[in-house]
Formats: C-alpha cells, sequence, structure tokens
C-alpha cells in the first residue's frame, strides 16, 4: 500500500478545529470489539486500523500474531478533500476519491484478515461511502470482519472525532479530538442497507450515543 499507511503506521497529526477538543478520555466495554477478535483465524492475517497508528493497537494485534496496517482516515479525508462544507461537495470528484482510496484501500484482493473502521464511515458522503465499501468488500477475506461505530444521536449536527486505542479484546479506551459534521446519520435499516453485500450485519446496543457494528464479509 502507499507510504501513508504503513504497518507501523506514523504517529496521527490531524486535529479538527472547528470546535475546541474535549479532554475527558473514556473506557469502556466493546461487545463488537470482543466479537472481532474471536472472528480471526487461528493462523496469522493482517488488520487493518483506521484510528491511526498508536502504540496500545500495534502492540495488542501484533501479540495476537497479527499483523497491523495503521492510517488516519480523518486526516486522509483532510488531505483528499479538504476542510470545511466544501469537503463534502469536493467527495465528488474522481480524482480526489482516487487520493483518497489510494492513501487508505491501496491492497490487493482478499489482503486482509479484519477491518477496524471504527467512527470513520460517517463521515463519507453517499458515493464515496459506496466505492469505499466496495473496495473492503474486495480487499478483505471472506468470512472476516468489519467494526464499526456510528454516533446515534440524529439530532446531532456534530459529532465527535475520537481516537480508539485497544485496552483487551473487550474493552475500548475512547479520547476526543475535535468534532466535525457527519455527511449522513444511519439507522439499524440504514446500516442494513449499506452492507448489503456483505454476509450478514450484527448490531450491539448501548447506553451511550455510539452503535457498535459487526459486519461479516
Amino acid at each position: 500500500m502507499s507510504g501513508a499507511a504503513a504497518q507501523a503506521g506514523r504517529a496521527p497529526q490531524f486535529t479538527l478545529r472547528s470546535q475546541p477538543v474535549q479532554s475527558e478520555i473514556v473506557t469502556r466495554h466493546s461487545p463488537g470489539l470482543d466479537q472481532f477478535f474471536a472472528s480471526l483465524p487461528g493462523t496469522p492475517t493482517a488488520i487493518l486500523d483506521l484510528a491511526g497508528a498508536n502504540q496500545a493497537n500495534i502492540e495488542f494485534i501484533t501479540g495476537l500474531g497479527h499483523r497491523i496496517f495503521s492510517d488516519d482516515i480523518a486526516r486522509a479525508l483532510e488531505n483528499a478533500f479538504g476542510e470545511g462544507p466544501e469537503s463534502f461537495a469536493n467527495q465528488n470528484d474522481p480524482a480526489r476519491v482516487e487520493q483518497f482510496k489510494s492513501a487508505t484501500l491501496d491492497f490487493g484482493v482478499n489482503a486482509l484478515g479484519g477491518a477496524l473502521l471504527w467512527d470513520t464511515l460517517q463521515y463519507l458522503s453517499p458515493p464515496l461511502l459506496t466505492e469505499t465499501l466496495d473496495q473492503l468488500f474486495h480487499i478483505i477475506e471472506p468470512g472476516s470482519s468489519l467494526l464499526a461505530y456510528f454516533n446515534s444521536d440524529e439530532r446531532s449536527a456534530l459529532t465527535p472525532v475520537c481516537s480508539y486505542r485497544i485496552v483487551d479484546r473487550k474493552t475500548v479506551q475512547i479520547a476526543p479530538r475535535g468534532y466535525n459534521r457527519p455527511a449522513q446519520h444511519f439507522n439499524n435499516r440504514a446500516l442494513e442497507k449499506i452492507f448489503n453485500r456483505f454476509n450478514s450485519v450484527k448490531f450491539f446496543l448501548s447506553r451511550d450515543n455510539l452503535r457498535e457494528v459487526l459486519v461479516r464479509r
């Protein structure tokens, strides 16, 4: 893949500037993360982590015997499409879309055994979301899983963009980095529709505003 997403990755630099960043860090139980790791094969495979490179995730996944490819998709979106309201219009530019896909999803067919998408998909406009999911469908192995988080508060104009650090297979630490405007909000029916090419979609309810979704290829 391209240099922007090396195996060990590089420290994320992206910070949204539209709102001040909250300092509260939350540690939460994640049933979706638990089932994601349970779905991994017993033999070594490659995992894509789109939260940006951090030592906790690298050490945990490599400690399981797998390889990790890290990239900060929030920064990749800013680099390809810019900031502000015009960024969503720019997501319709074919040249910019190819730049984005090359920076984040440049893998061969069935190259990955799973992908940790975290909260990234909610910031993609519908056409870019479709292209991204089509690419993910091709680069992950049949039977492997994607884990995605979605903000379930449909009244919110801005949602927190967060960093995600794996504490253990059932626990994730979430650190707010700033805010961004979601391209769209998703209820369960909408999520089933966007993942209709995949084999199964499983939802996990929580008391906070994060909806966890485990998708099986």
